[in-house]
Formats: C-alpha cells, sequence, structure tokens
C-alpha cells in the first residue's frame, strides 16, 4: 500500500502534463481512503480544507482527518486540532484542540509542538504556564520550525517563562529569520541597530529590516523607512524613506502616516511623486521591484 501511495501521489502532482484528470485523482484518494488507507484519509482532509481538487468543505474535512487521526497519524491529528483551535467544520473546541494537538506532538510532529506551546501560552484548553509552553516551543524549535524558534528568541528576550536572555533571543531569531520567518527577521534587524545581544551594527540592521520588508512586515518597512531617512547604515534617500513610510501606512501603520507626511514636508512636489510612483510599482510587484 506504501507504493501505491507514493504513486498516487505522482499522478496528482503530473495530474496536466499526463492528460489525467483532476476527477481521476480525486476519485483514486477518495477510493484508497475508503478502503482505510491512512495516508488517504490524510491527503482527503488536505484536500478538503484547502479547497483543492474537490469543493472546500471543512465538515467534510474533518470527517477525514479524524479517521486518519483515530489511527494514530499525526499530521491528521495535529490538522484535526487546528480545526477544532478555529472552529472550522466543528464547534469551537480548545480542549478538544488540546488533546489532539497532543497526541500528534508526542509522536514528534513539531507543528503540533508548537501548537501544545501555543496553547500553554495562550492559556487556551490547559491553564496559563509559561514553562510548559517553553518546553513545546523548543522542541518544535529543535527540529526547525520557525515559528517556534521566533516565539522562543521572543520569550528569552522578554523574559517569558525563561530568564532574560538576549544572546539567546538572537540565536533562535536568526535562525528562524534564516528561514525567511519575517517577525524574525524584523526582530533580528532592532536587535543589531540596538546592539542589544548583538554589536550593534546599522548596514546588518537594515539588511535584516529589508529582508522583512520585502515580505509585507510593516514594522520592518516603517522602521526601514526610519534608516533611510536618517542615513543609518544606508544612505539618506528621502525618495527610499517616503516609499517605505508609504508602504507601510498603506497598511494601517499610524506610526508610519505621520513618519510620510512629516519627511513630505523636506522635500520637493517632484521627488514626493516619485517617491508615490515607486510605492506602487513595489507593491504592484509584490515586493519584486522595490528600487
Amino acid at each position: 500500500m506504501r507504493t501505491l501511495i507514493h504513486a498516487a501521489t505522482i499522478v496528482l502532482a503530473l495530474t496536466p502534463s499526463a492528460g489525467m484528470s483532476q476527477d481521476f485523482a480525486t476519485g483514486w484518494w477518495q477510493w484508497l481512503a475508503e478502503q482505510g488507507d491512512v495516508r488517504a484519509q490524510a491527503n482527503l482532509g488536505v484536500m478538503y480544507t484547502t479547497g483543492k481538487g474537490v469543493l472546500q468543505d471543512y465538515a467534510e474535512a474533518e470527517k477525514w482527518f479524524r479517521l486518519a487521526a483515530e489511527q494514530g497519524e499525526a499530521k491528521a491529528q495535529a490538522n484535526l486540532g487546528w480545526l477544532y483551535t478555529t472552529g472550522k467544520g466543528v464547534s469551537q473546541d480548545y480542549a478538544e484542540a488540546m488533546k489532539w494537538f497532543r497526541l500528534a506532538a508526542e509522536q514528534g510532529n513539531a507543528r503540533a509542538q508548537q501548537s501544545v506551546g501555543a496553547m500553554y501560552s495562550n492559556g487556551h484548553g490547559v491553564p496559563q504556564d509559561y514553562a510548559e509552553a517553553e518546553k513545546w516551543f523548543r522542541l518544535a524549535a529543535e527540529q526547525g520550525n520557525a515559528d517556534a524558534q521566533r516565539i522562543l528568541g521572543q520569550m528569552y528576550a522578554e523574559s517569558t517563562g525563561v530568564p532574560q536572555d538576549y544572546a539567546e533571543a538572537e540565536k533562535w531569531f536568526r535562525l528562524a529569520a534564516e528561514q525567511g520567518n519575517a517577525d524574525a527577521q524584523s526582530q533580528l534587524g532592532s536587535m543589531h541597530r540596538e546592539g542589544t545581544g548583538v554589536p550593534q551594527d546599522y548596514a546588518e540592521a537594515a539588511k535584516w529590516y529589508r529582508l522583512a520588508a520585502d515580505q509585507g512586515e510593516t514594522q520592518a518597512q516603517n522602521n526601514l523607512g526610519v534608516m533611510y531617512a536618517r542615513g543609518i547604515g544606508v544612505p539618506q534617500d528621502y525618495i527610499s524613506a517616503h516609499m517605505w513610510y508609504n508602504i507601510a501606512a498603506s497598511a494601517g501603520s499610524a506610526d508610519s502616516v505621520s513618519n510620510r507626511d512629516n519627511i513630505a514636508e523636506q522635500m520637493q512636489p517632484a521627488d514626493i511623486s516619485e517617491a508615490q510612483r515607486r510605492a506602487r510599482t513595489c507593491l504592484a510587484s509584490n515586493y519584486s521591484d522595490c528600487d
């Protein structure tokens, strides 16, 4: 059956080039799932959750996730926990979510471990317990889960459940940032800007802010605007500052609205127009053309 599952995966991935209909591929998953194949049940749950190959149907997703989860499939258990956390296809129930997250986490599923940590951190389904949250975040972080790494960095930076340790915070932020986590990139930028846990390095701060800004992280966009406005870590450039302020302002940053309007008072109308044009181009290109 393992070979058959791999074959089905290949068929789904290659449907267009093979000339095979999506209905046929979906029917294959359905047939396998109805025979009790746990991976097919889990995958069918994902399909109904995402609406990929079938009409999106959270109740149907819950049915297939549950069948797989009751056979011990960790990813299905984690996904079932997510449905109970969000109230999609089921009544929201944090205690039930925690039950399924924990079953998956105890099998070593990193996403479930991160979720168990979040439940303890928020006091959802269990009493709030930051020490227990840190335990589960660490387990997930040590498996490379970027969200858990970022949260663990935040806990060390803010002394939440652990002694404050900026060097440890920087370590976890960097691991997450190097995986592309925008929040961690922004946090790492701030640590380098302030010299917190690392030597102060404005150029390094600007580098991390830019990586986060290019992913739409609003605080990083505002901070990058500040660096361009002041010429810190980057050449002073009011047009670039205005552009980043304007982009962050469009996402709802009140600070960026104020910063944009203040710097506009020091700019010529033609430069403001150019900054506005660049902001439009940047957003229209999904951050691929922002220079």
